[in-house]
């Protein structure tokens, strides 16, 4: 596995600067759609509800590879090119913000009914109360599902991979070819991903047990 590491290196060192790039790109826009569909599932307007629900079904249950499929094969033929990275990022952030917003959903359910009531009757308007007063304590509860989240969202970017978006597993599978070192190739990439989700996965074990208490 050392021989395939330094031999290379600059190709699973590009993978792994893709890889992470597409995962943060992922997540913030997954989280600011996660929220916003989380809020227009809970909100008075009934047709507000009715979008986010219709959206966070959709892409909740369709594969993660379908969407990204859609946006690499689909789109061109109708629309526009779309690279193979831009495909997977899209698909990505699709389908994890619907996961995101069922998560952030639950969290604003769990917030009292009486903490909207009292926010409304000191003055405030629904966005204001949403705002200043339901949406950070939802998220504070929310915040340890939302990092097992994110560590998924790392994993499948794994996806990019299919559609010739020069991510880690693309880079492996090139070189796993080309090489014939197959189980040394993906053995490597294994230690490559476990470098991104293992920081975040004991960061957030830390960050639960300190919200909890």
């Amino acid at each position: 596995m050392i021989n395939i590491l330094v031999n290379h290196w600059s190709e699973f060192l590009s993978g792994f600067w893709n890889t992470i790039l597409c995962s943060l790109i992922a997540l913030f826009f997954s989280l600011i759609l996660g929220v916003g569909f989380a809020l227009l599932e809970v909100a008075p307007n009934k047709f507000a509800r009715v979008i986010a629900h219709i959206y966070i079904e959709i892409f909740r249950n369709i594969p993660l590879l379908v969407i990204t499929m859609i946006f690499y094969l689909v789109v061109p033929q109708i629309l526009f090119k779309v690279s193979g990275f831009a495909a997977g990022t899209i698909g990505l952030t699709l389908y994890t913000s619907a996961f995101i917003a069922e998560t952030v959903r639950s969290g604003i359910n769990s917030v009292g009914d009486g903490q909207m009531e009292g926010a409304r009757s000191n003055g405030m308007t629904y966005t204001q109360a949403m705002r200043y007063v339901i949406l950070p304590q939802a998220l504070k509860i929310v915040i340890p599902p939302l990092g097992n989240q994110f560590i998924n969202l790392i994993k499948n970017s794994s996806v990019l991979a299919f559609v010739a978006g020069f991510d880690l597993m693309y880079q492996a599978d090139v070189i796993a070819f080309s090489s014939f070192e197959t189980i040394n190739t993906y053995m490597a990439v294994g230690l490559f991903y476990l470098v991104l989700t293992l920081p975040l996965s004991y960061y957030m074990r830390h960050l639960e047990k300190k919200l909890a208490a």
